[in-house]
């Protein structure tokens, strides 16, 4: 008779708990706590083979999805028997995306198969159609029940298998509802294990919950190869996939996209297209020279600075760090003598783009002076660099890349850290953040 005690577990928040009550003490659902089947005794365990270090094997094939863009954030095409992971807000464009990379796969000679459970085949075939995919040769299926999907996967063997969406999935193994924890876990754990052992790339929808992250637990993206996150907003026509997670290729790797009315377009050179719409000689406007991935990216970071009204003043960022923002107000009031207590500041990344790289504390802090003081900062000069709570300049990784980027897009100065090169343009090294200041503003009315 086994000697191990019964555990309890939440199927809302996974918590485990001694034994069975009402509600559950970590995230307060009712009725949610159910009992997990004790572990059987282990059988014996067959001795598995080791191989050293110096061992050499082929390199991963890869097949491409269709998309460049997507290509490259998944480190140069699908790898089989991959799992990858794809969430992102509702409405940002995941389906389309990989309804997209399906047809293009399925057309380029390799058998996909699309399956949904939240939308019938009808509403993704009008999808289809309106996009120009019809004589794609790609399987649709609308299916919620986990067990018929395997099923079907097992039969037709694809290459490609996109399962739209894993919290909609349902496993007649696991007792609790489509979208809990448990299910979650389980029917990743399945589709991952299928495509291990059958060598088919499968590609997850996650839905997100309204802090970003995907919903349920965490188990799910450390099974899965690949995570990447769609960002954007709905109302913008720029959408970002971001690869926050790879196995087979770099982490942080983006793909840009325009949202068309036939669909996302890849963007191919997404440093002229965001800076397209930038106004000449302009207050509080910066380009800054970024690195998003192995890609350099040019993209205006634009400041508002206005008096505040009585009480406390107002601190609203779009696309950047609100704490890094509230660290380099304090570095430009303590060591350069500029105060911003009493004004309302507002900053934004054009284009939709979130900025997560320190390299771009000079660039936002150029825009913030610029706004305060109303003296625009030279229409052809890029900024960055990272800025110590000391004041002092930090130098960027990737120089060089950035500078040539910067000097393909027509831009003929930059603002660095000391030790910049360039042969293309003229390189204004500064120490710290007061002697930037001095050099691009003059002297500053404290």
């Amino acid at each position: 008779m086994s000697s191990r005690r019964p555990a309890f577990t939440c199927t809302a928040c996974g918590a485990t708990h001694s034994k069975w009550s009402g509600r559950c003490d970590a995230c307060g659902a009712w009725n949610t706590i159910a009992e997990e089947a004790p572990l059987a005794a282990p059988a014996r365990g067959r001795r598995i083979a080791l191989t050293g270090l110096a061992s050499t094997e082929p390199p991963l094939p890869r097949s491409l999805s269709g998309i460049a863009e997507l290509d490259r954030v998944l480190g140069g095409g699908l790898v089989p028997a991959s799992a990858i992971l794809v969430g992102g807000d509702p409405g940002i464009g995941k389906s389309t995306l990989l309804l997209q990379a399906a047809a293009a796969f399925a057309a380029g000679g390799q058998p996909a198969v699309y399956v949904s459970g939240e939308e019938a085949t009808a509403q993704i075939r009008m999808r289809a159609q309106r996009l120009g995919l019809t004589d794609a040769p790609l399987q649709l299926a609308t299916e919620t029940s986990l067990r018929d999907i395997l099923a079907t996967l097992e039969a037709e063997r694809p290459a490609l298998a996109v399962i739209d969406s894993i919290q909609t999935m349902w496993s007649d193994a696991v007792d609790s509802a489509p979208g809990s924890v448990s299910q979650v876990r389980a029917a990743a754990h399945e589709l991952t294990s299928f495509a291990k052992r059958r060598g088919t790339a499968v590609v997850l929808v996650g839905h997100v919950t309204k802090e970003g992250q995907i919903a349920g637990p965490r188990v799910v993206e450390h099974m899965v190869d690949t995570v990447l996150y769609f960002e954007g907003e709905r109302g913008h026509q720029f959408r970002i996939l971001r690869a926050v997670k790879n196995r087979f290729g770099p982490a942080d790797e983006i793909g840009v996209f325009e949202m068309t009315g036939r669909g996302l377009a890849e963007v191919t050179n997404p440093s002229a297209l965001f800076l397209s719409e930038r106004d000449a000689a302009t207050s509080g406007s910066t380009v800054f020279a970024g690195i998003e991935g192995t890609r350099p990216l040019l993209v205006e970071i634009q400041a508002l600075v206005a008096p505040a009204a009585p009480g406390t003043a107002r601190r609203t960022v779009v696309g950047w760090d609100s704490g890094r923002l509230a660290m380099l107000l304090a570095v430009l009031e303590a060591r350069c003598g500029i105060p911003f207590g009493p004004s309302d500041v507002y900053l934004n990344v054009a284009g939709g783009l979130r900025i997560t790289e320190p390299a771009a504390d000079l660039a936002v802090a150029a825009a913030l002076v610029s706004a305060r003081q109303d003296i625009p900062l030279p229409r052809d000069a890029v900024v960055f660099g990272e800025v110590s709570l000391s004041g002092a300049l930090r130098p960027a990784p990737q120089t060089d890349a950035r500078l040539r980027e910067a000097a393909k897009l027509g831009f003929a100065q930059a603002f660095t850290p000391p030790g910049a090169r360039g042969n293309d343009l003229a390189i204004h090294p500064v120490a710290d953040l007061a002697a930037f200041m001095d050099k691009c503003f003059g002297p500053i009315e404290r």
